[in-house]
């Protein structure tokens, strides 16, 4: 059991904590027009989504620790924890993430899950606290960590530095990075597309720490024009629950007014803005068609 792993967001809280008041501040003292900027009452969504998601992912890690555990058991395949193979379990989990991440926005089940976290039109260090309660949705992902032999714990730490890492990133007050940075990591630059509603930035930058797995895979996009965060149809709600489960909601009505099985199945298991019948336009994850924020609000 690798204990000597630390446990990384709970020693990030408190920079969490001091990075976001700072920013919040540095909106009062140099206002930006042209940034999204904080609004009181999204910021205590924001908040409270993310203050709901601990408690939720302790409830979610029980069933998902125990399929872990078999697996592991079960291969005999073992990866030491030494600094190297840290590094290299690092990696395979940015990799193993951008799947995960991009799975997330173009099956609409997995969707009604990762859509809290695009439901802002707000950007800033708050809207990356801003996280579903449903987060179970992402262990099957990882599967081929366990079974080729990296233990549970490593994994939790891997990802969990890859959430840290993303917190930063969800910010107007830093514009673009020296190009090499901008070329290899994930910045504040690529995220803003990624959160973006508009069409050519929609379904892009799907990557956690790197952004190398977007430009490998065509999913990349630079940022050119402003973007405007949010969905492409907004909800009009700061109620925590609704915004936990609105496209869940959505999802339970379409398949209701569904006429077959093949609709029920498409309007769980195909893309978030998928139509049955030749009117269905369908696109590949690295399409920018039909987008994440094309998708929810399509649903409310």
């Amino acid at each position: 059991m690798p204990s000597n792993l630390p446990d990384v967001v709970l020693w990030s809280i408190p920079a969490f904590v001091l990075l976001t008041v700072l920013e919040m501040v540095s909106y009062r003292l140099h206002p930006d027009e042209d940034a999204a900027g904080y609004e009181a009452r999204d910021a205590a969504t924001s908040i409270s989504m993310g203050l709901g998601s601990l408690g939720f992912d302790l409830l979610w890690k029980i069933p998902v620790v125990a399929v872990y555990a078999a697996v592991y058991e079960l291969t005999p395949l073992r990866v030491p924890v030494l600094w190297w193979t840290v590094l290299l379990m690092l990696l395979a989990q940015d990799f193993f993430y951008y799947w995960s991440h991009r799975g997330h926005h173009v099956i609409r089940v997995l969707w009604a899950c990762h859509v809290v976290h695009h439901s802002s039109r707000k950007f800033n260090l708050s809207t990356a606290l801003r996280q579903p309660w449903t987060g179970f949705t992402s262990w099957p992902f990882y599967l081929p960590l366990i079974a080729c032999g990296v233990h549970p714990a490593a994994l939790a730490f891997c990802s969990s530095v890859n959430l840290v890492y993303q917190f930063w990133i969800h910010t107007e007050r830093i514009d673009r990075l020296p190009r090499p940075f901008e070329f290899l990591f994930n910045t504040p630059s690529h995220h803003r597309v990624h959160h973006a509603s508009q069409g050519g930035y929609l379904d892009r930058n799907f990557g956690g720490i790197l952004i190398v797995w977007d430009r490998l895979f065509r999913s990349f996009a630079a940022e050119t024009e402003r973007p405007v965060y949010g969905l492409t149809k907004n909800i009009s709600t700061y109620n925590p629950l609704r915004v936990a489960t609105h496209e869940y909601v959505a999802i339970v009505r379409d398949v209701r007014a569904a006429s077959s099985w093949h609709e029920r199945a498409g309007r769980m298991f195909r893309g978030p803005g998928w139509q049955p019948g030749p009117a269905a336009v369908q696109g590949s994850a690295g399409d920018a068609v039909p987008g994440p924020a094309a998708a929810a609000e399509r649903t409310a």
